[in-house]
């Protein structure tokens, strides 16, 4: 019997289905008649089929080093027929071998992002381009081509969807970045906050300028013989304010304004209603944007904004003058809120009250004793967590709220900087890693814990973004199916070798990372007799 080799996948006529078989399997494909077929439908003319015979050996080979081999196949079939050119874009391959690793790399490890890339084919040239795959965009990158993009265009509507439009894109980009490993976990957290705060700010310029044109409201207050408008700043908390989003993040918003007392809009809306105060056009500007980043159009959306952290929660107002920021965490903020505040930071408006919103609540967060009471508050909210957690089945699977879980690394370094940081300075860190590395240097944590809880942040953050990224949905557990857990694996870099297969690398991986840390959590918390944070507040 003649020999076959691959190029017969496209050019020995009638290959049986065990012919077939033997062929596929052992580049991972499961289901390989479905395979074949996807195969010879990208091979639907002559010039095609002698395309794809010639690279046809590293096709399958970076198929078979993607999660999933029949998915990313079945994706490329998809792209290949939506290519406004099949002969160039396979022509492309040939000449780009990169290019078939990031397509197999996308398509077997995210059915979000192949979307992304079948609704918009010509992205593939822009994103392979080697001035773009391997440069680290810059905030000023983003701010330039996102001006020029919105530069011509006047309503709301049209401005809003380009915003979304470029998010798809840059997502793209950075998730491609990140399944290559060209990008770190810490460098991919950046660029999706980065990002965000562009989106965000820009946002929040489209949504002011329809409220100007709307009300034309000239509020202005004298200051030192100069005039100013009224300011309004949008504070990013969480992971958006720390510089350290996940793929499908909420993000964590307060809007504040300088005052919300006196002045109205001298001229009535186009729509004829009566003039707006101060308070009622903070309040509409913040609605128009958290609608702007929430809505839902044909484009997708921008982010689900989350506003629970603002004084009085859900209760509260939407926004609230600095005065009354001032006040209200002078007399009712809590320790959750001291611990919250941390990360807050300017993320678009007026940045110079954002600062001033910066200032005003330092005292708040470090100048109040971090005392037992405190050290209880915390270990009550983790507990409660555990309670949920234990009742859902997911304490030792959630990588974000289980045992030894990102939370825990948190409550670590955030109780830590809020007991040291009138003393240290240097300690106050937004970013999780920062701040480890700032209470490794003041010498808060022994050189053991800061290397074990660093090296869990990065593994769980790393774990959290390889599932979000599948489908763009918010989760932080590992899949019960065997199947799925080895995709995430897969997607993380594990390979099937040895006697240990990529899942079970990856829940060893784990388990040893959330044990360390749960230690760690435990001997700061729960340490016989005094918790080990009184004794290192006391002995400092």
């Amino acid at each position: 019997m003649t020999q076959l080799n691959l190029k017969d996948l496209f050019l020995a006529p009638q290959l049986d289905r065990h012919q077939v078989a033997s062929m596929l399997s052992p580049y991972g494909f499961k289901e390989t008649e479905r395979a074949d077929a996807n195969l010879q439908a990208m091979a639907d003319d002559p010039m095609a089929r002698e395309l794809l015979s010639d690279i046809v050996e590293d096709l399958l080979f970076c198929l078979s080093r993607s999660a999933e081999p029949d998915q990313a196949l079945n994706y490329l079939e998809r792209f290949t027929k939506a290519a406004v050119n099949k002969i160039r874009f396979l022509s492309y391959l040939k000449e780009n071998p990169r290019a078939l690793e990031l397509l197999a790399k996308i398509f077997g490890g995210s059915p979000f992002m192949s979307e992304i890339l079948i609704r918009d084919p010509h992205y593939l040239y822009w994103v392979s381009a080697p001035e773009i795959l391997y440069k680290n965009r810059k905030k000023r990158d983003l701010m330039r081509d996102l001006s020029i993009a919105l530069k011509y265009l006047r309503t709301e509507e049209k401005k809003l969807d380009i915003l979304r439009i470029f998010k798809r894109k840059e997502i793209l980009l950075i998730g491609i970045r990140d399944l290559l490993r060209i990008s770190d976990v810490e460098g991919t957290l950046a660029s999706l906050s980065i990002l965000a705060e562009v989106l965000i700010q820009k946002a929040y310029e489209t949504c002011k300028l329809s409220m100007n044109r709307e009300h034309k409201t000239p509020f202005r207050r004298k200051s030192s013989d100069r005039k100013i408008r009224a300011g309004f700043a949008v504070i990013g908390m969480g992971k958006l304010g720390g510089g350290e989003l996940n793929f499908s993040s909420d993000v964590d918003l307060i809007y504040v304004c300088s005052s919300d007392r006196e002045g109205q809009s001298r001229n009535r809306s186009k729509t004829g209603s009566a003039s707006i105060s101060k308070a009622e056009y903070f309040r509409h500007l913040a609605q128009k944007i958290t609608r702007a980043l929430s809505d839902v159009t044909d484009e997708g959306y921008l982010y689900r904004a989350d506003l629970r952290l603002r004084p009085e929660g859900r209760t509260g107002n939407i926004t609230n003058s600095l005065g009354r920021c001032r006040q209200y965490y002078a007399s009712r903020g809590e320790t959750w809120e001291r611990i919250a505040m941390l990360k807050a930071w300017p993320v678009a408006g007026d940045r110079a009250l954002g600062a001033r919103f910066i200032s005003m609540i330092r005292p708040f967060i470090f100048c109040r004793p971090f005392d037992g009471n405190a050290i209880s508050e915390v270990r009550r909210i983790k507990e409660r967590i555990d309670q949920k957690m234990s009742l859902r089945g997911l304490s030792r699977r959630n990588v974000k709220l289980g045992s030894g879980g990102i939370r825990e690394i948190e409550f670590i370094v955030q109780s830590l900087q809020v007991s040291f940081g009138r003393r240290f300075p240097i300690i106050h860190k937004r970013n999780t890693l920062n701040a480890l590395r700032a209470l490794f240097k003041k010498l808060l944590l022994s050189e053991e814990e800061y290397s074990f809880l660093s090296a869990a942040y990065i593994f769980l953050r790393d774990v959290e973004n390889k599932l979000q990224m599948v489908y763009d949905f918010q989760i932080h557990s590992f899949p019960s199916k065997e199947e799925e857990l080895k995709a995430c694996a897969l997607r993380m870099g594990y390979r099937e070798t040895g006697f240990r297969g990529a899942a079970q690398k990856l829940l060893h991986d784990y388990h040893l990372h959330s044990g360390r840390v749960n230690k760690i959590f435990q001997d700061f918390f729960y340490s016989e007799g005094m918790p080990r944070f009184r004794k290192r507040i006391l002995k400092r």
